[in-house]
């Protein structure tokens, strides 16, 4: 094992352990790895740049706006509003009508704006109905993750390792390519969380603060109202007694749902944390204020949060252009229009260029304030990503576990790698994130395949499902974390239902893909 092996393997372990240990944004800690990487000679600055000009992270940006179009026309609430029965019903039913509607939404829009939008939605409506939010929230969650397997645009991972793919030579995914195995497992996902929910999910935890205590605060003008937060909320890692929450918003905070904890007493010495969800005492400015801001993920008071009205040609514009941009960039890569315009590659890229410019223009989103829609430390994370994929090969690791991976995967040859890969991918998934979980496996597949001389394009469908496939952990996924808080949700919930969501994909996944893309000599 030479010194570029041992750096880059010291490295990676290195922002493992910071990306669990929560000391700083995901995006910051690969920036300081590729840094590092730059700075011992294993990459060049142009490799370490190379992920910020690649397609498929730009199509990411783009899509954030995209997705904010489509969420600020209303189009969604009114979709999902239409959907809850109005009348009592049971819990089956109700997601048997809801969960396969959420599935199809996240497979071509940001899972994070969908979950942002339903889940005040269907938590205040199963309170309605009298029947236990946490049967709902987990579930739609989940339902998102699903959905995302099913097309290119359905999360940024299959984004990414779409890019690494045409960054290495490869054609990339097309829009439907992981329709192939996304459908059957998203079918067999809902209806094992449709059977099992029952069993395994909790029942409501009633919350802290009961009806008597909000009629009290509402005799005062005040209401009672929870608030997810956001990674661009200023006060995270702060401990609240050092961060003015009442001078800055208006509100007092009564409670704080903090990684399944309920915490009442002592909140001054809470250090706030991403996805933390707040219990305010508020009044009617504070919903119309931050109701629309990224500060906050989710807000909810029991009832509709007031809103300003949204124009029905917005509603339709928006879902139109959602429309021409998902057939548009599926037949712009058929083989005629190919030939035809030669010199326009009138692929993802292009259309969701066009798609976010134009629901700009059209003010679907506030053009003025676009840049507050962009996540840009996934972006950060995803271009970092490409660079960390190079150190890997530049230094020789890749092909070092790859070898391993051969030599473990014994009699069970190149379909024993696939589920290795799968599950190395998954664990990392769980732990930290999925566009890291990425950027290590990627490297991983593209060895491994050459190592068994096949083609390597089941490997990258495995990459793509494993990394985004994360269910038995809270932190695995974003919307995870948002539902968590809303539902007043222990790690242990997620585990127990988690856990078998995890095998059940893991399962149908490593004996599929290998029969949709079978392991041709390469």
């Amino acid at each position: 094992m030479n010194f570029e092996i041992l750096f880059v393997l010291l490295g990676l372990a290195g922002m493992l352990i910071a990306l669990i240990m929560d000391k700083m944004r995901p995006g910051i800690v690969l920036l300081s790895l590729v840094v590092l990487f730059m700075v011992a000679g294993i990459i060049t600055p142009q490799q370490m740049v190379a992920g910020f000009s690649n397609r498929g992270m730009i199509t990411v940006a783009l899509l954030f706006l995209v997705s904010e179009g489509v969420r600020q026309s209303g189009a969604l609430a009114a979709v999902i509003k239409k959907l809850l029965p109005e009348r009592k019903t049971t819990v089956m039913r109700a997601q048997l009508r809801l969960l396969p509607v959420v599935s199809a939404f996240s497979a071509f829009l940001n899972n994070t704006p969908v979950v942002v939008i339903f889940a005040p939605i269907v938590k205040n409506w199963a309170k309605k109905c009298g029947l236990s939010c946490t049967k709902f929230l987990i579930p739609l969650s989940y339902a998102t993750i699903l959905g995302g397997l099913c097309t290119l645009i359905g999360t940024s991972t299959n984004l990414v390792v779409h890019g690494m793919m045409i960054d290495r030579g490869f054609e990339g995914l097309k829009m439907f390519d992981l329709a192939w195995i996304g459908i059957p497992i998203t079918v067999a996902g809902l209806l094992f969380i449709v059977l099992a929910s029952k069993k395994l999910l909790p029942a409501e935890r009633p919350d802290s603060f009961e009806d008597e205590e909000a009629d009290a605060a509402a005799e005062s003008g005040q209401h009672i109202v929870e608030v997810v937060l956001a990674s661009r909320f200023p006060g995270l890692k702060r401990q609240l007694k050092n961060f003015d929450f009442k001078r800055r918003y208006g509100a007092e905070v009564r409670e704080i749902r903090q990684g399944g904890q309920v915490i009442t007493e002592n909140l001054g010495e809470v250090r706030l944390q991403e996805g933390d969800t707040l219990v305010l005492s508020a009044d009617d400015a504070f919903t119309r204020t931050w109701g629309d801001s990224s500060v906050f993920l989710m807000m909810t008071n029991g009832k509709e949060i007031p809103t300003r009205p949204v124009p029905s040609w917005k509603k339709w514009t928006a879902l139109a252009l959602l429309l021409v941009m998902i057939v548009g960039a599926t037949v712009g890569e058929l083989p005629y229009i190919q030939e035809r315009f030669p010199n326009v590659k009138m692929d993802m890229f292009f259309f969701a260029s066009v798609t976010a410019v134009v629901m700009a223009w059209l003010k679907l989103f506030p053009p003025k304030k676009y840049t507050k829609y962009i996540s840009w430390d996934i972006l950060i994370t995803i271009a970092c990503a490409f660079a960390i994929s190079a150190a890997m090969e530049e230094s020789g690791l890749a092909a070092l576990i790859a070898r391993f991976i051969k030599e473990v995967s014994g009699p069970l040859g190149a379909w024993g790698a696939l589920a290795l890969l799968y599950f190395v991918t998954l664990v990392v998934t769980e732990l930290v994130t999925n566009n890291a979980a990425a950027a290590l496996a990627f490297p991983l597949a593209l060895e491994t395949a050459e190592k068994f001389g096949v083609d390597p394009m089941p490997f990258f469908i495995a990459i793509c499902v494993a990394a985004s496939a994360g269910f038995a952990t809270p932190i695995g996924y974003q919307t995870n974390l948002i539902v968590q808080g809303a539902g007043n949700y222990k790690f242990t919930d997620f585990v127990k239902i988690g856990l078998p969501m995890d095998l059940i994909v893991m399962i149908l996944s490593v004996i599929l893909i290998p029969l949709i893309w079978p392991f041709a000599a390469a």
